[in-house]
This record gives C-alpha cells, structure tokens and sequence, in this order.
C-alpha cells in the first residue's frame, strides 16, 4: 500500500469520499486494504461472510463512474451490512442468516431497500456482520455462529445486537455499517465500542428486506465514526418505501445539509447558541455506574460551553419501559417467527414423523435458547385469557410513555443522558441471567417505544472509577423529537468539532499503552 494510503485505516465515510474525489486513492485500493484486515481479524467475529471478488467488482465500477464523471458522495465507499438485510445472493455471493441456525445458507432473491439504495448511492459492500439471533439480545452472545468482541477490549462484549456491526466500525474494518434498533440496538453497541450510531424515527428508514423482529418498533439506522459519516448514510438510506406499510410518507431529506447548517443566534464559538437539552432525572439514577456518569457530565459540560442551555426534566414512567417492551417485543417476535417451521425455506429436521412433529423439532433445532424463550413469552402473553392482563396493559403503557416524551419536548428541543448504565461487560457475564441483561436497556427502550429518533455520540471514556473497566467507551445519547433527526445530527456534530473522542480507535490506544510500558 502506499504512503498516500498508509492512512486509509484513519478516514471515516466523507474523509475517504474526499480522497477518492482527489485521486489520492481509488475504491479498488480502498476496498483491497479493508478485505486484508478482515481477513486478519477474523478473531475479532465481526464478519459472518465477505465476497471479495463481488466486493472488488463493485469497487472497479466505482472507479470507472469516478473516471467518468458520474459519481456521488459515497460512490466508491465500503460498507458492511448487519446480517438481518436480506442481500441478493445472485448478485452479492452472501448468505442472509439473521445470526440463526434457522437461515444458515439461505440465499435470498432479493435485496433489503436498504441495501438497495446504498448500492445505488454507489457504495462497496465488503460482506455480512454478525449479530444477536434474530436481533434479539444486548451483547451478541446469542448468535449462532459465535460472538462478536469488543476491539477495545477482547474479552468484552461489543453490545447487541448490532455487535458486528459496532466491532467492525470500531476496529477500522470498514469505515461505516448499518444496523437495526428494536430496542437500543443501534445506540448500546455504538456505546459499548466507542463510535456514533443513530436510529431514526420510525418509518424514515425502509423495513423491506428487513428479516422481522417486532415490526412496530424495527427501524434500520446507519453506524459509523462521526456524525457527519452517519448523515451521508442516513440520506441515501431513508425515504418512502411502497414496498413498507410502515414506510413514513414524506420527502427524502438531506441530512448533511441539516448538519451544517447555522441556527438563529448562532456564533462560531457557540454553534448551539439557544438549545435547550433536557435531562431526565431518571436517566441519572444512583445506580449509574461512576465511569459512565462522570464522562456523561463531561460531555454535556462541552455542550453548555457551546451555547446549549441544560434544563432539568422528568419521564416518570422510565422504569416501566423495560416491561412494557419485553412484551410487546416478544408478542411481536412469536408472530413474526412462526413463518420459521420448515415448509418453504431455512432450516428442516432431517428426521421426523408426522407434520406436527416436523415443525417440532425443526424451530428446536433452529432456534437457540433466547429466540425459543422471547416465542414464548410473547405466545403466552397472546394467549386467550392473557392478552387483555399483559399485552392490551402494555400497549396502553406504550401510549402514556410516548405522551411523556411530548410533555418533556414542551421544555426542551432534545433530551441526553447516558446510553447504557454500565460499560460493556465481559464475555459471559449475564448470559446465565437474561434479566440482567434486559436491564441494561433501560435507557434506549423509551425512546423505541415511542418511536423517537435516537443516537449515540462517543462521550468519552470511563475513568479509574470504573475500576476494571477503565479506559472503556461511553456514549452520550441524545434523543429527539419526530423527524428530528437533523437536530441531533447537528448538534452531535458540533460536540464532535470541539472534542476527539470519535477518532480515537482501539489500534492507537494499544500502542500507546506499549508507548508507556
């Protein structure tokens, strides 16, 4: 590689489409680099399946609309997508499992909208990223083919259950990834790993192609190293589907314009001259591990310094969000997932009796123990005798939950808090505890329910407070009002000019720890 390309590993998403629009490097270079260190991480879990000869094939378009004239922003840009999009198999060489024995070696006739309009805003698809089975877990400990790690730590989780996802963005795999949050699983993993992550309103992103979880709350979401890298995406990523019932019915938005532009009253030294961020007082609570706290506080003094004024709020029904969502969420899944049996395509039983017994022992076989446990949940709480007790209940809940947040935004533009209330923990920790784990959600699943815009800006990371978890990422969220997207792209971008959190990687801090030593 050479010298003008050494540095490849340090450019996000609009640093690389700059070089290749000076023809300081070419997307087959580009794409030749990035394929080496896949292959040299592979201990990393990241990726579940890279065709590199389709890859390059891409990459030499790429290069030749570049040549011609006819290229785009991201034209030319490697991505990876989380193995939930359905990718065409004819076209890509790559297999859509969703993280689940059920799907290994499914080749799917069609591409995700998603990963569609990605291809048509001219970029690379390197390959498949690893997740949570079926979207369902916060740690990418579920998938069926392994966990992902966290590259600032190997023996921590990455956060779920975009894990893949958030580990290749964070190692310097690929400079960007999508991803899906149902419940934080953009913004947890973004967190945990110490890049930017947005999950926007419900409907903005296309959920065609999208293997189902829970439809109502689904929503696809671009990850990257910067709030910039994440408008470039969000741009040619969202827009009306015909295709998605659940499709927003509004024009496609430019969110790099959004980004930069200047609000009333703004300086250059105070480019948020007047917004007002809202914090929940449950978003703070004793609980909030020390590391986590302290780096939030930090970044929220930085958005003071920038003219964002801080005001004191209150979403009284937080803590029922979590029960709220494990039903919802597994009543949805149970619905979703009975097309799993073995009839028309994925996983069947070798052997088996009658029909009955065949759909038995294939969704045995095929599913692992949190899809099989989070079916029949969502089974019994459908059931005759259950529905009004549990689901009917939490649905209303839903409702007052989403009332809450448009009662705050009467006081405030967005709301910030913490992403999660601990760092990311260690391989294992809470698999024998799935309560645990559904715990640490506490602090993204409100703003899924309500179908808010959410994303994770690096905050920073964890001080000696945090004990063995020092030196590990923490995410500032910030969480907006419908189709506010912009807003929080902005105001994530002005913190990011002011600090460096968002280009730090796990590469320089390990040799700058060998530096000391």
């Amino acid at each position: 590689m050479s010298a003008a390309n050494s540095s490849l590993h340090r450019l996000g998403v609009a640093a690389l489409s700059q070089a290749m629009a000076q023809g300081r490097i070419t997307s087959v270079e580009a794409t030749q680099a990035l394929l080496a260190d896949i292959g040299a991480h592979q201990g990393l879990g990241a990726f579940l399946a890279v065709n590199a000869d389709a890859a390059l094939a891409q990459a030499r378009q790429a290069d030749m609309h570049r040549a011609a004239g006819r290229s785009a922003a991201l034209t030319g840009v490697p991505v990876a997508h989380k193995d939930i999009f359905a990718t065409r198999f004819e076209t890509s060489g790559l297999h859509t499992t969703a993280g689940s024995k059920m799907l290994a070696g499914y080749a799917s006739p069609f591409d995700a909208t998603v990963v569609a309009r990605l291809q048509q805003a001219g970029m690379v698809t390197l390959g498949k990223l690893n997740c949570d089975e079926f979207a369902m877990g916060s740690a990418n400990q579920n998938s069926a083919f392994g966990p992902a790690r966290n590259p600032w730590d190997l023996q921590r989780v990455p956060g779920g259950s975009s894990g893949g996802s958030a580990a290749a963005v964070a190692a310097r795999l690929v400079p960007a990834a999508t991803g899906t949050d149902t419940g934080g699983s953009i913004r947890q993993p973004a967190s945990f790993t110490g890049i930017t992550g947005i999950k926007p309103t419900y409907g903005v992103c296309s959920r065609y192609g999208l293997v189902a979880f829970a439809s109502s709350l689904d929503q696809a979401g671009p990850m990257a190293r910067s709030a910039e890298d994440c408008a470039l995406l969000l741009s040619a990523m969202s827009g009306f589907d015909e295709r998605d019932a659940t499709s927003a019915q509004r024009p496609a938005q430019d969110y790099t314009a959004q980004l930069l532009a200047r609000r009333p009253g703004a300086t250059a030294g105070q480019p948020l001259a007047g917004l007002r961020i809202g914090l929940p007082q449950e978003f703070f609570p004793v609980a909030l591990s020390a590391g986590v706290a302290q780096a939030v506080r930090d970044a929220l003094a930085e958005l003071e310094k920038l003219g964002a004024v801080l005001v004191d709020v209150s979403l009284p029904r937080t803590e029922l969000s979590i029960p709220v969502y494990y039903l919802i969420a597994p009543a949805e899944a149970s619905s979703n997932l009975s097309r799993f049996d073995g009839v028309k395509f994925g996983h069947r039983a070798s052997q088996y009796g009658d029909l009955e017994d065949m759909y038995k022992k294939t969704r045995a076989e095929g599913f692992g123990p949190e899809v099989q446990r989070r079916i029949m949940i969502g089974t019994y709480v459908l059931s005759h005798g259950y529905y009004d007790a549990y689901y009917l209940q939490a649905q209303k809940l839903r409702r007052m939950i989403a009332d809450d947040f448009q009662a705050v935004f009467q006081q405030c533009d967005i709301i910030a808090g913490p992403v999660a209330p601990s760092v990311a923990w260690k391989l294992g920790d809470k698999a024998d505890d799935p309560l645990q784990s559904y715990l640490a959600d506490i602090f993204t699943l409100p703003a899924s329910l309500a179908g808010l815009p959410g994303m994770s800006v690096p905050a920073g990371f964890a001080g000696a407070a945090e004990g063995d978890g020092a030196g590990m990422p923490v995410g500032l969220q910030l969480i907006g009002n419908y189709f506010d997207e912009g807003l929080l792209l902005h105001t994530a971008h002005a913190l990011q000019q002011a600090t460096d959190h968002h280009l730090r990687s796990p590469q320089a801090a390990a040799r700058q720890a060998q530096e000391a030593t």
